[in-house]
């Protein structure tokens, strides 16, 4: 491998996302684990951005981080599972944090980034997706 390098290897591509859909798949899961084993403790304080209630507010939030983040990181379904991850962390972003300085929320958007990375180049050679797509 050249580091100066604009060739792209096929192997080394297909690594890349596999290593960024496991790291992004399962750090997401772990932030909707909490919530989805706290969920009676976590509803009250939780945040409303649309008005349907604290309750599928919640709930929307644990499928996208908790069941899609799984969906990512074992690369089924990855681009439909990408979206609901997407629309949650610009909710994150452009809502429920729109008044606090970029510093607050870069977290939110370097997953923002990395869903839309994910979105775009799919899940690669080692994913569920692919093995069925065979």
């Amino acid at each position: 491998m050249k580091l100066l390098s604009s060739k792209i290897n096929n192997g080394t591509l297909n690594f890349a996302l596999l290593l960024q859909r496991v790291v992004f798949g399962a750090l997401v899961m772990m932030h909707g684990w909490p919530k989805l084993v706290n969920f009676s403790s976590k509803v009250q304080n939780f945040a409303d951005p649309f008005g349907i209630g604290k309750t599928p507010s919640l709930c929307l939030v644990i499928f996208a981080e908790f069941f899609c983040g799984a969906l990512v990181l074992i690369g089924l379904l990855t681009r439909l599972a990408t979206i609901p991850l997407l629309i949650c962390f610009a909710v994150i972003i452009f809502m429920i944090h729109a008044k606090d300085p970029v510093m607050d929320k870069e977290t939110a958007i370097m997953f923002l980034g990395m869903w839309v990375s994910i979105l775009l180049t799919g899940p690669g050679k080692y994913s569920l997706d692919a093995a069925i797509g065979k």
